[in-house]
C-alpha cells in the first residue's frame, strides 16, 4: 500500500434524522398541481422527489417521483407521467433548479392538452402535500486519511451515506457531494473525487451504494 497522505482539513461524518409533516395543502388537478409546485417550500419538492429513497432504502434502487405517479395513475395523463418520470434528479444541483424543470414539464404538457385541465381526482385521491424535515447530527466519527475513511464507510449508517451524499448536494446546494468534496480540496486525490462524483446514486440502494463505494476506494488504495 503506498503511502497515505494526511488530509489539510479532517473529515467529520454527520448523520440526519428524517420526519415527514403534512402542510394541509392537496390538489385535485393539473393546474392546482402547478401552482403548488411553483410556491410549495422547497422541502415538500425534496420530500415527493425523494420520498420513496429515504423510506425504503434496501428495496429499490430507482425511487419513484410521487408527481409522475399521481398524474398517471390518479389523473390517467400517462404521458405526462412519464414526461415527470424521466426527469434525471442527478442533473440538478438545487431544490430550485429541479423545481423549475418539473414545472416547465408540466406547463409545457398543458399548453398542448387544454382538456387535461378538465380532469380531476376522485374524493379521497388528492395529491396531499407533504415537507420533508431533516434535523443533522455530528457522529464521533472523525477521519484523517483515506484507509480511515474507507474503514469509516464501512460503518456508519445509511442514514449517514444518505445525508453526505444526497442531501449535501441537492437540499444544502454544495454543488458535489461531501466525500468527492473533502477527498478533492483536503487529500488532493481529484480523479478519485471525480470517480465519485459521476456515480449516479439514484440507480443504487443505499447498502450497494456503500459497496460501490468502498470499492472503489480499495481499488485506489491498492494503486
Amino acid at each position: 500500500m503506498p503511502k497515505l497522505i494526511r488530509a489539510k482539513e479532517p473529515f467529520r461524518f454527520y448523520t440526519r434524522l428524517h420526519l415527514s409533516e403534512l402542510t394541509g395543502l392537496r390538489v385535485t388537478n393539473l393546474s392546482q398541481l402547478l401552482k403548488a409546485i411553483k410556491e410549495v417550500p422547497g422541502s415538500c419538492i425534496y420530500h415527493h422527489t425523494h420520498r420513496f429513497l429515504q423510506q425504503h432504502q434496501y428495496l429499490s434502487p430507482e425511487p419513484p417521483n410521487d408527481f409522475a405517479f399521481w398524474v398517471s395513475d390518479v389523473l390517467g395523463e400517462d404521458e405526462l407521467g412519464e414526461k415527470l418520470a424521466s426527469i434525471d434528479t442527478i442533473q440538478f444541483a438545487t431544490i430550485r433548479s429541479l423545481r423549475e424543470k418539473i414545472a416547465a414539464t408540466i406547463e409545457e404538457y398543458l399548453r398542448g392538452n387544454a382538456l387535461a385541465k378538465l380532469k380531476f381526482a376522485r374524493q379521497g385521491e388528492e395529491l396531499h402535500f407533504i415537507k420533508s424535515i431533516s434535523f443533522v447530527l455530528p457522529t464521533n466519527y472523525v477521519v484523517y486519511d483515506l484507509k480511515e475513511f474507507r474503514d469509516t464507510v464501512k460503518n456508519i449508517t445509511i442514514d449517514s451515506i444518505y445525508f453526505h451524499i444526497f442531501e449535501a448536494r441537492l437540499r444544502l446546494e454544495k454543488k458535489d457531494n461531501d466525500f468527492s468534496y473533502w477527498i478533492s480540496t483536503s487529500l488532493g486525490n481529484k480523479e478519485l473525487a471525480d470517480e465519485i462524483s459521476k456515480l449516479d446514486p439514484y440507480t443504487y440502494t443505499l447498502e450497494s451504494l456503500r459497496q460501490v463505494l468502498i470499492r472503489i476506494i480499495d481499488k485506489r488504495l491498492q494503486d
